[in-house]
């Protein structure tokens, strides 16, 4: 368990690291994961839905389209901007707001499903973020999360980013949000059941080496690695980039077809 440590600061380094870049063409990698969110949770029209951490908004605007009244917050104001942009697009009503996944800005009990999606398994403080998503959920309500899980691509990419830029040694490990074992520790004891589905979603590019300069401009972590080293450190952090892309790449004729596994976990809130 992490000890006591100013999660305020640390949450403030986080903000400028995920608002280092658009994070736009990652999010468009990853719509089918908000999709496969929606329909495990199966929100209905009028029900009212919260995106937590929601990036530019993509289960949010997934919501939206079943006629769901919806809520989306980040604590990225450039993630905000962009997801408003996305839905005047679209013309469709969703209510984007800056705040913070570990202090969200509503009533106990407001929600009919809180989502969030590769968002709030990021939270330094594991346990206020956890508690804060049961809290704004309605009893019987339903909290339904997409984590990477501690094997595979996902942990193989930022264990990368991590030998040239470590996150705080005393946090809790992200990935603990994707385990039952953590989910039960998160969760456990404020819901009545939860349920978890493995899912792969895959990332596409023209070749390894394109999809990982594409890392390099729009993924606010790896931009902010880039940015902190030396030129040759920045070349290594690229070739090993490249590796774990190709160590998980299902293509066979040069361009990019990376599968990661992620667990979608449905809880129904009991308080």
């Amino acid at each position: 368990m992490a000890q006591a440590m100013d999660f305020v600061a640390i949450t403030e380094r986080q903000k400028e690291t995920w608002g280092a870049a658009g994070y736009q063409s990652i999010a468009n990698q990853i719509v089918d994961v908000g999709e496969a969110l929606l329909e495990a949770v199966d929100p209905g029209p009028t029900q009212r839905v919260l995106d937590v951490a929601c990036g530019t908004g993509n289960a949010a605007l997934g919501a939206a389209r079943r006629a769901c009244d919806v809520v989306g917050v980040d604590y990225v104001p450039g993630m905000i901007k962009r997801a408003r942009a996305r839905a005047e697009a679209d013309q469709l009503s969703v209510r984007f707001e800056v705040g913070d996944a570990q202090a969200l800005p509503y009533s106990d009990a407001e929600f009919d499903a809180v989502l969030s999606a590769f968002g709030s398994m990021f939270a330094p403080d594991q346990e206020r973020a956890a508690s804060e998503l049961l809290r704004v959920c309605k009893p019987g309500g339903v909290v339904g999360l997409a984590t990477w899980p501690p094997h595979g691509y996902a942990k193989d990419f930022l264990a990368v980013q991590a030998q040239f830029m470590p996150p705080p040694p005393e946090l809790d490990s992200p990935f603990r949000w994707g385990t039952e074992a953590g989910l039960e520790e998160l969760l456990g004891d404020r819901v009545s059941s939860i349920e978890i589905k493995y899912r792969t979603t895959r990332f596409y590019g023209r070749s390894p080496e394109d999809l990982a300069w594409e890392y390099r401009r729009d993924f606010g972590p790896t931009v902010r690695t880039f940015a902190s080293l030396p030129e040759e450190k920045r070349e290594e952090l690229f070739e090993g980039t490249v590796d774990v892309l190709e160590r998980h790449n299902r293509a066979t004729d040069g361009t990019a077809v990376v599968e990661a596994e992620y667990m979608l976990a449905i809880a129904v809130c009991d308080w």
